[in-house]
């Protein structure tokens, strides 16, 4: 049986009965070509599985139509509610999506950071957590960033992470909690959810209880430490405001299994919103990100760069969005 091979422009040519050069034009709708030979072309690609490289177009400087787009873990619920709205946005402009999952580490992505820019994607949008990853600042090509600072040329697209905060240990004290204890991935000045925590604390003259759990822990440990956490704590608190929703489940679980009552005992309220938690947790309090029209904003930032990198100017100066975000009110504060 003769080896097969993957079909070339040659082959397409020679099956069409057309030059190369016509093949090409097709290709890139370029000069007059006739009806007749239009269809022949696309009955030879059609009938040999002819697939352009995308590599050799990047090449030759034409666009991919490919944007490469970089998150933690599509398993986490919202960055895989994240991850198919860039997608499905994408998709209205015509763009199809690379997704890397760095799965917390820093070497996997500089290594997808490398690949992207290697297949000479026409773009990259990441919302990974990693931080000081000095490779971004030598990209050259059209970027946007998804609630993650990496410089002030970057437009950052996110929700109102400080005004979220306020809103929700607002929402623990009008329910009647006094004692409201923070549970987060890192605590500093760069989480605004936090800033916001205080903020209200401050006004009211409540000490701040803060407990982190890193962002990247393993599954496997993350229970245990927040478990740890919060028995630490039990005696100071009656309310958390976890800053993730699956943080908040956990700390319902940890609640069950102490038996306190929630709310009346504990009082909890997450973060995020995504469909997934909200229907395996329909009682839960919590913040809702916006998160399709976070991707719809994203997309749109970065073809808006792209099409000015493709029209040979200058893209405008893009100013980082922040969008709003809703309280939704359960049974759990």
């Amino acid at each position: 049986m003769p080896e097969r091979h993957e079909p070339t422009l040659a082959d397409v040519a020679k099956l069409a009965g057309v030059s190369l050069t016509t093949v090409s034009r097709v290709l890139n709708n370029r000069g007059y070509l006739s009806q007749r030979t239009r269809e022949a072309v696309a009955e030879a690609i059609a009938e040999l599985g002819y697939r352009p490289n995308q590599l050799a177009r990047a090449l030759h400087g034409k666009s991919t139509q490919t944007v490469g787009l970089i998150v933690p873990s599509t398993a986490l619920p919202f960055f895989g509610e994240l991850a198919v709205g860039v997608e499905n946005s994408l998709a209205e402009h015509g763009y199809r999506v690379l997704i890397c999952s760095s799965m917390g580490n820093v070497d996997r992505e500089k290594q997808y950071l490398d690949l992207l820019l290697s297949n000479r994607v026409d773009g990259i949008i990441t919302g990974a957590h990693n931080e000081n990853i000095a490779e971004y600042a030598n990209v050259r090509m059209p970027l946007v960033s998804i609630d993650r600072e990496i410089s002030p040329s970057v437009p950052n697209i996110r929700c109102d992470n400080l005004a979220g905060g306020r809103l929700a240990t607002q929402r623990l004290l009008d329910a009647g909690a006094r004692r409201p204890a923070l549970l987060t991935s890192s605590s500093g000045p760069r989480n605004l959810r936090e800033a916001g925590y205080r903020e209200v604390l401050e006004a009211t003259g409540l000490p701040p209880v803060v407990l982190t759990v890193p962002f990247h822990t393993p599954d496997a440990l993350r229970e245990q430490l927040v478990f740890a956490g919060l028995d630490s704590v039990a005696d100071q608190v009656d309310a958390v405001f976890a800053t993730d929703d699956l943080t908040a489940a956990t700390v319902l679980e940890w609640a069950r299994r102490r038996g306190l009552l929630v709310p009346e005992q504990l009082k909890v309220i997450g973060f995020d919103g995504t469909t997934a938690l909200r229907r395996a947790l329909p009682g839960l309090t919590t913040v809702c990100q916006p998160i399709a029209e976070l991707a719809d904003r994203a997309v749109d930032a970065l073809v808006e760069q792209i099409a000015a990198r493709q029209a040979g100017t200058t893209a405008p100066a893009l100013a980082d969005c922040v969008l709003p975000v809703e309280l939704a009110v359960g049974r759990t504060a």
